[in-house]
């Protein structure tokens, strides 16, 4: 009974079902996970699972894909692009894909899951492990192949990820001593100079604005950062920064004449 009890619990965790334990006149128990009168909700300890994966092909640093083809985005982390027909190729981008396909070339590896578990694209989003209970997300920020890219609200192990990077930025290795990826000023940002991909940007914040959907540092007239509200929990008081000189890291989009760099997570932004 034990152990049919075990493996129900087991299978009904991995589909994040509530259980209920009833037992009848006869004194006979079962469960299920449908509530019916005078069953009682069994409180399931939490617990992070991992599940075991053969990898088929690496397709860039932060992205796999599995014998079942399902492709995979590592989270929490963001490593330069590979050249293909639909982008340019970054500095660092082969070589952290070809360290990627080094060590997954044993094929198995162990998934485990955030909140979210699919972005927009329909990837899985999940932390990769090998057996040996390496995280391969965070060896690679601590490596400076890839840098930190927290999106809430999946928030398992940031304060490894913010740390790994933290240490490979001082070490200057990887990205961290690569030209292109070295802090420039926000005055950059212009139609003269049309930059794309991750980089950081010095900047002050001088104001703070307010929309709908998000709270924007304003840097200059041409450029902010813009917060979401949903994520604004995660921030200090935002006038806090106003005055501070600042590096921000992320993607800054462009619209007409300004440019935005959207920041989910306060990781992204480092007080000088």
């Amino acid at each position: 009974m034990r152990l049919i009890l075990i493996v129900f619990l087991m299978q009904a965790n991995f589909i994040l079902a509530d259980i209920f334990r009833y037992q009848d006149d006869t004194g006979a128990i079962s469960f299920s996970d449908q509530a019916v009168e005078n069953s009682t909700k069994i409180e399931l300890p939490e617990k992070e699972y991992r599940y075991k994966h053969y990898v088929k092909r690496v397709y860039d640093g932060d992205t796999i894909i599995l014998q079942n083809n399902v492709r995979v985005r590592l989270l929490g982390i963001n490593t330069p692009e590979i050249e293909s027909r639909h982008r340019q190729g970054e500095e660092g981008g082969v070589t952290a894909k070809e360290w990627l396909k080094n060590k997954l070339s044993q094929g198995a590896v162990y998934l485990e899951y955030d909140q979210q578990k699919k972005d927009k694209y329909g990837r899985a989003l999940a932390h990769l492990f090998l057996e040996n209970d390496e995280h391969i997300n965070e060896t690679m920020v601590r490596s400076g192949l890839a840098s930190s890219n927290i999106i809430p609200p999946n928030l398992g192990y940031v304060d490894e990820l913010v740390e790994a990077e933290h240490k490979a930025q001082q070490l200057k290795i990887g990205i961290w001593a690569m030209k292109s990826y070295q802090a420039l000023s926000v005055k950059k940002l212009s139609k003269k100079n049309k930059l794309s991909g991750w980089h950081r940007f010095l900047a002050t914040p001088v104001d703070i604005v307010e929309t709908r959907k998000y709270v924007r540092l304003v840097l200059t007239d041409k450029v902010d950062i813009r917060i979401p509200k949903d994520n604004r929990y995660l921030f200090p008081d935002l006038a806090s920064y106003i005055g501070k000189s600042l590096e921000v890291r992320g993607w800054a989009s462009r619209k007409k004449a300004h440019y935005s760099i959207l920041i989910r997570h306060p990781s992204a932004l480092v007080l000088l």
